[in-house]
């Protein structure tokens, strides 16, 4: 087997892109259940009494999972190659490397590496040692899909957080005018007083900090009214997105049902690519089979449309709804 062969296999096993890919559905199963020990371990080890008689235990998942993950991250970064989507990158492996997905395959085994040449402390070290559980993001398509909401919608929340910032300022501002002399400890500056500021206007209100002034009262009461509506902007902002996102999601299945149904049959290499996109796009069977039903009906009604013999459009009047 040539190097250009075995890296496309690589590729393949590890994005599984061919259908019915038993081996690389094997490798993610793997591959999920390494992270949720992992995850486990690491949860497991805060624990003293535990960490203290199964150390050895824990030290041995540690080694393994590293050895593992840094093997599946050069495999991919190695394969990476084979990707049509980078195909014209002019470095498509650093393209690769700074993708989310690599960034949070890098992060999961960085921390391990990292204290062969830095003194870290081991509740640090554990914190980022469960940032390995965003590695299910490549193998859970809703949080794929919410990621990628996050990715389309990003000017929004930036123009949502700016509006925020800017809030934050004037509510703690008004706050340390109205209340500093009253209340020094708790408003004597515009920084003391933004504690109170983010908690009225994310609506959480811890109630350690409020004002009691008469004016300062007024004026906590229009700022917990404003973060009513900007606790409701993002939510928003991600609602829509959702919405939008699995739009394009049953569009995309749709499509490709329409070319499956182009020699009017479905066979069984059509039936498992379809399968494969319905758990990919993170959409349910019973949203598949309304689509599946619409595509065909709208098949059938196009079909009876058009002259079997010479396929010219039928000239039948159309009734009423």
């Amino acid at each position: 087997m040539t190097e250009n062969s075995l890296r496309k296999t690589v590729f393949q096993k590890l994005e599984h892109t061919e259908t019915a890919d038993r081996l690389g559905k094997i490798v993610d199963y793997l591959l999920i259940a390494l992270i949720a020990i992992n995850v486990g371990s690491v949860i497991l080890e805060t624990v003293d009494s535990v960490a203290s008689q199964y150390v050895g235990l824990f030290n041995t998942i540690e080694v393994v999972s590293v050895a593992v993950f840094t093997l599946e991250y050069l495999a991919r970064l190695w394969s990476c190659v084979e990707d049509p989507k980078l195909a014209d990158a002019k470095y498509p492996r650093l393209k690769y490397a700074v993708s989310p997905l690599a960034l949070i395959d890098l992060l999961a085994i960085l921390p391990f590496y990292l204290t062969f040449f830095f003194i870290i402390d081991l509740r640090f070290l554990r914190v980022l040692r469960l940032l390995r559980v965003l590695k299910l993001t490549r193998y859970s398509p809703a949080l794929s899909i919410i990621l990628e909401v996050i990715r389309e919608e990003r000017h929004s929340f930036y123009a949502a957080f700016f509006i925020l910032m800017v809030l934050l300022i004037l509510a703690a501002s008004g706050a340390y005018l109205v209340e500093h002399r009253v209340q020094p400890e708790k408003f004597g500056s515009i920084p003391h007083a933004m504690w109170w500021a983010m908690a009225t206007l994310t609506t959480v209100g811890y109630g350690d900090v409020t004002p009691i002034t008469p004016m300062g009262q007024i004026f906590g009461s229009l700022v917990a009214i404003v973060g009513i509506g900007m606790a409701a902007l993002p939510a928003g902002i991600l609602t829509s997105g959702l919405t939008s996102q699995l739009r394009r999601n049953r569009e995309a299945l749709r499509n490709q049902l329409r070319r499956a149904l182009e020699d009017g049959i479905i066979d069984e290499t059509e039936e498992t690519a379809l399968e494969d996109l319905r758990k990919n796009l993170g959409l349910s069977r019973q949203i598949a089979l309304e689509i599946r039903q619409d595509v065909h009906d709208r098949r059938l009604e196009h079909v009876g449309a058009h002259c079997v013999h010479c396929g010219k459009p039928h000239t039948v009047p159309r009734r009423k709804i």
